[in-house]
């Protein structure tokens, strides 16, 4: 019987990279397949919801992240689920860098340039991958933060809104890095900041936000997760395989070389870092003004 693995966003992105090149290993180290399952839509609610009413058999498992299990909860009026309760953890997966990148529709090459260029044009989009997102809120906080008064321009996912940066309909916007990256060195896309609390290796010549002077630090991160329920041997299988295939070179390579750094980890510490990070965003939550109905 194959595992159902569902990706909450859409085709293309970050996740879908991840999901897999760590799939594919996986599935070789349990011995069935593991299909990849795109269920995009509210900030990969939909996708979530759904994995928190399967079946706890360890058939279906879902890959959460900083947004659905840690800012949505703060910034949708309703939620389909409680990430707290209606989920087993199984492991970490790792994090990705934000970057703040301008296309062909802006002239800006530093954050102060867009910052002084978007004062001078008021309601400058930006495009992030969707409403709610982790990226969506470092450009509230960017917003907040440096007075550029931009306007946010939501995509269902990181593919149409890089288009459309790309074509030069959006001057600006904020991706994972594994999403921009091809279009940075290929000279399509500037990489302007990051949002991490430090540079990435990949970029070294490119500053954080904080560098530039407004304190954002934004760290997208994805883990794996199953409903609620699911038995502790099954979790523990799960959480030993995804462990050991995000040890594997031959996983861990291509992923660092997009862009993403890949962290596993025990089902109690992510059980421990994704309730920490509940907390923090929700006291951020209660400072920021984003809300999505």
């Amino acid at each position: 019987m194959p595992i159902r693995f569902i990706v909450p966003y859409p085709p293309g992105a970050t996740t879908d990279l991840v999901a897999r090149t760590v799939g594919q290993r996986v599935s070789a180290l349990l011995g069935r397949p593991v299909v990849i399952e795109n269920m995009g839509g509210a900030g990969g609610n939909l996708g979530m919801a759904a994995l928190a009413r399967a079946t706890p058999d360890g058939y279906t498992i879902g890959m959460g992240a900083i947004s659905t299990n840690a800012l949505n909860p703060h910034v949708y009026k309703t939620m389909p689920f409680d990430p707290r309760k209606d989920f087993s953890p199984v492991s970490m997966l790792g994090a990705t860098t934000g970057v703040l990148v301008a296309g062909p529709g802006e002239s800006a090459t530093t954050v102060a340039q867009l910052v002084k260029n978007a004062k001078a044009k008021p309601g400058m989009p930006y495009a992030t991958p969707g409403v709610g997102t982790a990226l969506h809120l470092a450009g509230v906080l960017f917003n907040e933060a440096s007075g550029a008064g931009l306007n946010h321009v939501p995509y269902k996912g990181s593919a149409p809104a890089v288009n459309d940066v790309l074509a030069g309909h959006v001057g600006v916007m904020f991706d994972n890095l594994p999403s921009a990256l091809p279009h940075i060195r290929s000279g399509r896309l500037r990489a302007l900041a990051v949002t991490t609390e430090r540079r990435s290796a990949l970029l070294p010549q490119v500053p954080t936000l904080q560098e530039s002077g407004y304190p954002v630090v934004i760290a997208p991160w994805f883990a794996v997760f199953a409903p609620a329920g699911t038995p502790t041997s099954v979790v523990e299988r799960l959480s030993k395989a995804f462990n050991e295939a995000l040890a594997d070179p031959a996983v861990r390579q291509p992923l660092m070389a997009a862009g993403f750094d890949p962290a596993a980890s025990s089902p109690r510490d992510l059980q421990t870092f994704a309730l920490k990070e509940w907390e923090r965003f929700e006291a951020i939550a209660h400072k920021t003004p984003i809300q999505v109905e």
